[in-house]
């Protein structure tokens, strides 16, 4: 029986940190938004409707779909973010679950679906336990500014496009606290992992 987790957290949160653990350890993890760019390659289904739909302005020299042409139309147009939505979102489902069949098949006993908007998108009815890596938002704040080299207004204007963390920490079963040290941070997924009767290689 495979145990298949949502691990979720806000930026720069350090979810992919903790992603980074799991599959130190051999633990399959299916990111979301790898899977998200990988829909929509050329020849894709989802690469042929939003050519369909968007016309092959949205498209580079070399046919691959220009992402920041196809951001620009759909950040000032609510329909057609949820046009663009309503294709790629099913794509990325399928593609995410076809892998969780794979790992089940081969007896994985644990398989993680790292989705940045878990709850944001109501996709827990995907996994079986949810995992919150939080942080504080005063240290979210200051290591969005650090790695993204932005502006305080800029950082929390990102921070507060998502659900706030603290709503996330309601919703989810278990919660990391990622303000200590890299190794605090581990010794917590550990103690989960042992929680949740997943065998500690």
């Amino acid at each position: 029986m495979s145990l298949v987790i949502g691990l979720t957290g806000g930026i720069a949160s350090g979810k992919s940190t903790v992603s980074n653990m799991l599959m130190k350890r051999s633990i399959t993890v299916i990111d979301a938004d790898v899977e998200a760019r990988l829909a929509v390659m050329k020849g894709e289904p989802a690469y042929n409707k939003i050519v369909a739909e968007f016309g092959e302005d949205v498209l580079l020299e070399n046919g691959e779909i220009d992402r920041q042409k196809l951001g620009a139309i759909i950040f000032h147009q609510a329909d057609k973010r949820q046009t663009l939505n309503e294709i790629t979102h099913p794509e990325v489902r399928r593609r995410m679950l076809e892998q969780v069949e794979t790992a089940k098949t081969n007896n994985e006993e644990l398989v993680v679906l790292d989705i940045p908007l878990l709850f944001e998108s109501k996709l827990t009815y995907m996994v079986e336990k949810t995992l919150l890596v939080y942080v504080d938002h005063d240290i979210q704040l200051q290591r969005l500014m650090d790695r993204n080299n932005l502006t305080m207004e800029d950082a929390q204007a990102r921070i507060r496009s998502q659900m706030p963390l603290s709503e996330k920490m309601d919703l989810a079963d278990a919660v990391i606290n990622n303000n200590g040290s890299i190794e605090d941070t581990k010794k917590q997924l550990l103690l989960v992992l042992e929680k949740w009767g997943v065998n500690q290689k």
